[in-house]
This record gives C-alpha cells, structure tokens and sequence, in this order.
C-alpha cells in the first residue's frame, strides 16, 4: 500500500508543475500581446513580475490545500475579501490599467504615435499601465490617464493604416 504522505506530496508537485506551465503559457502569451502592441520594456516587466506574484499564491494556496494544512474554502472567504478591499481600495488604479491594457490590445495606441486627445496634441512617447505620456507641439509631457484616453475623443493620425485593417476584418 502507498502511504498517503507520497500520494500528498506527488500531487502537490503535480500541482505546481501544472500551474507553472499554464502560468508560463499566459505570460508568453500577454507578453507577446503587449509587444505587438508597442509596449515598453518596463511594462512587459511589470506585467511578467505580476503574473508570477499571481502563480506563487495560487501555487501556495493549491499546495496547502492538498496538504490539509487549510481548506479551500477558508482561502477562498479570505481571498474574496482581500480582493474585494483591494478592488475597492485601487477602483480608479484598476480602472487605469485596465484600460491600458485595452489600448495595448486593440493597437490604439502604441509608442510615437502622433494623436490628438481633447485639444492636445503630440507624440506618444511612453505606454504604461496606468497612464500615457505625450511629447506636445511645445516640447512639454503631458501624462494622461489611460481611463481618459481610452473614454476618447482619440484621434490617432499614425495609425489610420493598422486601424483601418481592424475595421475591415
């Protein structure tokens, strides 16, 4: 007979090998979106650095609750209130980054792009998750939320090509 601790300790490696490749597949995966999309280095960093915070805790949590050190549910309740205190805590940051990952996605947006928003005018200069910077006519920056920008108006000169090719498919 096969002591139960060997059967533990197999599925929790089982686990964390499982939930290394699928997290690994998601990074690659978001990580190649985010530089079609003309996103910076730093950005792509802060999303990788993200996403492996994410598998670390699921890891964690799967492990012990295999373990029998805690039950799924009491990590799920704690989970569900951490995320709603968080969500509630970060609503405007969340919304921000959420909108630029939007903007990456769809190819809005990507860097020296000549856009006009609300009478500004410039250059696109830096994309990041919370905000976008914009070189103006004058040489100054000026950073926009991406909750802003994403709202519109939006005009983008630089990229009535790559737009129009989206509008047609």
């Amino acid at each position: 007979m096969i002591d139960p601790l060997i059967i533990q300790t197999a599925s929790a490696a089982a686990t964390v090998a499982v939930a290394w490749l699928v997290a690994e597949i998601l990074i690659r995966l978001i990580s190649g979106v985010a530089r079609r999309a003309g996103a910076s280095a730093d950005l792509i960093r802060t999303i990788r650095e993200v996403l492996s915070i994410l598998w670390i805790v699921l890891a964690a949590v799967l492990i012990l609750s295999i373990a029998g050190i805690a039950s799924l549910f009491s990590f799920l309740t704690l989970s569900g209130i951490v995320g709603l205190a968080v969500s509630l805590a970060l609503q405007n940051t969340l919304s921000n980054i959420i909108s630029g990952i939007l903007l990456l996605s769809d190819g809005a947006l990507r860097l020296h792009d000549s856009i006009v928003y609300s009478g500004l005018k410039g250059e696109v200069v830096r994309l990041g998750l919370r905000s976008t910077w914009i070189r103006t006519e004058g040489g100054d920056i000026a950073i926009v939320s991406n909750t802003y920008l994403q709202a519109g108006p939006l005009i983008n000169h630089s990229a009535l090509s790559r737009l129009e090719k989206k509008l047609k498919v």
